[in-house]
């Protein structure tokens, strides 16, 4: 892995952050904040080592509530908690699936803004969402089951293109031979 993709994803989830809290026109229209970053976080999880997850999931967590009125450190929680599971899982599930990677990105998309909401209502006992929340949790998941298969071909094609292929697992043993005895 070079340097390229790392830069890419933070830049892509810092303007997706940033994007988050400057389309209020949206976001009146929708009724929630149109959030692509759980589609992101299921990117990284399949795709990356687990110390890029992680500093990916704290850094958009840290963003997210940096702009919007959140307590900071609220968002952390469920965006590490989600990729942390899908990292450690990844090996079991269809990472090149279409319908995988929409069914992910549509669950994260509903999975991570509960987690929030629940760390932010943790205290007094308060009803954790209505009815009115239920639309807006399938908008937040269709969006992300949407967003989901276009990272990955958005960042498999650039990974393709910009990062050199692994070399094939050719053993020590193909390339020299050691003769024994006498020649």
């Amino acid at each position: 892995m070079t340097w390229f993709t790392p830069t890419l994803l933070f830049l892509v989830a810092w303007l997706a952050v940033f994007a988050e809290s400057q389309l209020a026109p949206l976001r009146t229209l929708l009724g929630v904040p149109v959030s692509v970053l759980p589609a992101l976080i299921v990117y990284v999880a399949f795709s990356h080592g687990l110390i890029l997850v992680t500093a990916l999931a704290v850094m958009v967590g840290l963003w997210t509530d940096s702009l919007s009125g959140s307590r900071l450190g609220s968002a952390v929680a469920p965006h590490f908690i989600v990729a942390f599971l899908l990292n450690t899982r990844r090996h079991l599930l269809l990472r090149d699936q279409r319908y995988a990677q929409s069914w992910l990105g549509f669950a994260a998309g509903i999975v991570i803004p509960l987690g929030h909401a629940a760390i932010l209502h943790f205290g007094p006992v308060e009803p954790l969402f209505g009815w009115r929340s239920l639309p807006q949790l399938i908008v937040l998941g269709l969006l992300n089951g949407a967003a989901c298969p276009a990272f990955f071909i958005l960042f498999d094609h650039l990974r393709n293109t910009f990062e050199y292929p692994a070399l094939p697992g050719v053993s020590a043993h193909g390339i020299r031979e050691m003769k024994r005895g006498r020649t």
